[in-house]
C-alpha cells in the first residue's frame, strides 16, 4: 500500500511545485523506493490538448495517448517512470465523468453535489495504482485559496482521513519575498498561506520556502513556530543554475529526510546519488565547448511552449560534454527577412511542431537553408512536414505543394496536398477513423506507435535498431503517394508505420545530418538517458562547429 505525499502551493503560482515534486521523486528512488507522480489541475478544460501554448505551455503526451500538463514531463525526466493517463486529471475531466454518470442514472436519482460526488471521484482517481508503488506524489495545481481548487483540497483532506494514520503527509511550497528597502525576508505571506490551508483542514508537515536570498536560522525557527512544523521540516529552495541541480540541492537541504521522518521511517535507507552527481558534473563541465542551435518555431515568445525540446537539447549536450546555446527564432521573421542572413553561423537548425498556417513559410525556408547549406537539421512533426513540402517544391518541382491543413483553413484549393488530413490509422488491433470536422480535443493520432526503420539508413544508425516506438500528436500526415517522386530527388522515407502506409521519418541521402520525424522524440529524453536523435543531433552540431 502506497504512502501519499500531497504537494500544494501558496502565495504565488509558478514557484516550482512540479520541479520540487520531481526532485523529491528522484531522491526517494535514490533511497531504493518506487514512486509514481500525479498532477491534479483545477482548470475546467478536460485536458490541455486544446489550450494555446501561449496560455499553458507545451502539451506533454504519454505512451497511452493522454494530453497532459508539462509538469508530467518533469516527472518523467527526473524519475524515468513513464506517465499514464491516470497520472493527470482536471476539474473538467472530473465534472465530465460525474455528469456522464448522472445521465446514465448511476447515482440512482440522488441530488449531485460537490461533496460527496465530485470529491469521491477525485479520491477514486488518487487511489488508482495504490498497490503498485511505495510512494505516490500528488501535486495540486494552482495555489491554496483559489476557488477552482477547493474541491481538490477538500478531497485530499478527506483522503488523508480515509487512509490509516501516518499514510499521508502534506508538503506546502511558498515564497519568502525579500524587501530591499528593509533588507529582510518576510515570512508573513507564508504564514497567511499556511493559515488558509489549515482553515480547510489541512496542516502541512513540511514547508518548502522559495527564496532568492539565504534564509537565516531565526527565520526558519519563526516559520516553524508560527506554521506549526518541525524546524528541520522547513526546507529552503533557492534559485539554481540548472533544474538538474534540484535533487542534490534538495537533498542537501534535507527534503527527503524530512519526508521519511514525517512518515516515521527509521532507520532510512541511505541514498545513492551517483546518477545525479554525474548529471551535475556533465552539465557544469562541458569540456568540448559550445554549439549554437537555431530553433525556428511559432511559439517562441514563451519558453515553456517547447519545454521538452529545450530539455532534450540540454540532455544531448550533456551526453556530448558540450554546452548547447539555443536561440529561439520566430518563423514569421523570414517572411520579411532573408533566412540565409539570419541562419548563417548556426551549427544546427531545429524546426519543432505546431498547428495552423502562421509561420509555416518561414519553417520551409529554414528547412531549405539547412538542406542546401549542409547544416544539421532536425524537423519534428510539422517540422518534418515542412521539410517534405520544401523538397516537393524545390527538388521534385511540385510548385504548389502544401498541406491540407492550410488549404482547409484558407478555404480554397491553392495547394497540392503533399500533407493531408489523416482519415484513418491502425491503433493496436483496431482501425481509428477521423473526419475534418471532428472535435479538436483528443482526436489526433496520440500516444506511442511503432515504426520500422530502413536498414542502413541514418536513423537506423542513430537508434542502433530498425524497430522503434515513439509518441505522436498530430492530425495531418505526409501522403505516401509522393514517396517515389521525392525519393528520386534524394528525400528518403527511411521510417514507416509497420503496415507501410504512414511515413514516420524522412532523411536526405546526400546530407551529413538531415532528419525529419513525424513523432515527438523530445518527450522521451532524460538527463541520464538522452534520446538517440538529440544525442546524435548535438554530436552533428559539434562536428559542424569545427568546420566553420
Amino acid at each position: 500500500m502506497a504512502r501519499y505525499i500531497f504537494i500544494t502551493g501558496g502565495v504565488v503560482s509558478s514557484l516550482g511545485k512540479g520541479l520540487a515534486s520531481a526532485a523529491l521523486g528522484a531522491l526517494l528512488q535514490a533511497r531504493g523506493y518506487s514512486v509514481r507522480l500525479r498532477k491534479l489541475d483545477p482548470y475546467l478544460n478536460v485536458d490541455p490538448g486544446t489550450m494555446s501554448p501561449f496560455e499553458h505551455g507545451e502539451v506533454f503526451v504519454t505512451d497511452d495517448g493522454a494530453e497532459t500538463d508539462l509538469d508530467l514531463g518533469h516527472y518523467e525526466r527526473f524519475t524515468g517512470v513513464a506517465a499514464r493517463q491516470t497520472d493527470s486529471i482536471s476539474s473538467g475531466r472530473v465534472y465530465t465523468t460525474v455528469l456522464e454518470k448522472e445521465r446514465r442514472g448511476d447515482y440512482l436519482g440522488k441530488t449531485i453535489q460537490v461533496i460527496p460526488h465530485v470529491t469521491n471521484e477525485i479520491k477514486d482517481f488518487i487511489n488508482i495504482g495504490d498497490e503498485e508503488v511505495d510512494f505516490m506524489l500528488c501535486e495540486i495545481g494552482g495555489t491554496v485559496g483559489d476557488i477552482e481548487g477547493l474541491p481538490f483540497f477538500e478531497s485530499i483532506r478527506q483522503f488523508s482521513q480515509d487512509k490509516p494514520r501516518g499514510q499521508c503527509i502534506f508538503m506546502h511550497l511558498t515564497l519568502l519575498p525579500y524587501l530591499g528597502a528593509s533588507g529582510e525576508l518576510k515570512t508573513k505571506p507564508t504564514q497567511h498561506s499556511v493559515k488558509e490551508l489549515r482553515s480547510i483542514g489541512i496542516a502541512p508537515d513540511i514547508l518548502v520556502c522559495r527564496s532568492e536570498h539565504p534564509i537565516p536560522e531565526k527565520e526558519k525557527a519563526k516559520l516553524a513556530l508560527f506554521c506549526n512544523v518541525r524546524p528541520d521540516s522547513v526546507i529552503p529552495a533557492y534559485d539554481l543554475e540548472t533544474i538538474y541541480d534540484a535533487p542534490l540541492a534538495y537533498h542537501k537541504a534535507g527534503m527527503d529526510q524530512a519526508v521519511l521522518d514525517a512518515f516515521g521511517i527509521s532507520p532510512a535507507p541511505q541514498p545513492d546519488l551517483t546518477v545525479w552527481e554525474d548529471v551535475s558534473d556533465r552539465i557544469h563541465n562541458p569540456d568540448k565547448g559550445e554549439v549554437k542551435v537555431a530553433i525556428v518555431g511559432k511559439y517562441t515568445q514563451l519558453g515553456d511552449a517547447y519545454k521538452s525540446i529545450s530539455e532534450a537539447l540540454t540532455h544531448g549536450g550533456m551526453f556530448n560534454r558540450v554546452k548547447v546555446r539555443t536561440e529561439w527564432i520566430d518563423a514569421e521573421v523570414f517572411e520579411n527577412e532573408d533566412a540565409a542572413a539570419r541562419l548563417a553561423g548556426y551549427d544546427a537548425i531545429l524546426v519543432p511542431g505546431g498547428f495552423g498556417e502562421r509561420g509555416t513559410e518561414g519553417k520551409i525556408k529554414a528547412a531549405q537553408f539547412a538542406r542546401e547549406n549542409k547544416v544539421p537539421y532536425l524537423g519534428i512533426c510539422l517540422g518534418m512536414q515542412m521539410a517534405v513540402v520544401e523538397a516537393a517544391r524545390n527538388l521534385a518541382k511540385i510548385e504548389n505543394a502544401g498541406s491540407e491543413e492550410f488549404d482547409h483553413e484558407a478555404g480554397d484549393k491553392r495547394f497540392e496536398p503533399v500533407v493531408y488530413h489523416l482519415k484513418e490509422w491502425v491503433e493496436g488491433n483496431r482501425t481509428v477513423a477521423r473526419a475534418v470536422d471532428d472535435d479538436k480535443g483528443g482526436t489526433m493520432r496520440l500516444g506511442a506507435y511503432n515504426a520500422t526503420l530502413s536498414a542502413g539508413s541514418k536513423v537506423a544508425e542513430v537508434y542502433g535498431d530498425t524497430a522503434i516506438s515513439e509518441r505522436h500528436r498530430h492530425r495531418y500526415e505526409v501522403d505516401i503517394k509522393y514517396r517515389e517522386q521525392l525519393e528520386k530527388h534524394g528525400l528518403i522515407f527511411s521510417g514507416m508505420s509497420p503496415d507501410g502506409k504512414l511515413p514516420e521519418i524522412v532523411e536526405c541521402a546526400d546530407h551529413p545530418w538531415y532528419i525529419g520525424v513525424q513523432y515527438h522524440p523530445e518527450l522521451k529524453s532524460k538527463p541520464f538517458a538522452p534520446h538517440p536523435l538529440f544525442r546524435d543531433f548535438v554530436r552533428a552540431a559539434l562536428e559542424q562547429s569545427t568546420l566553420v
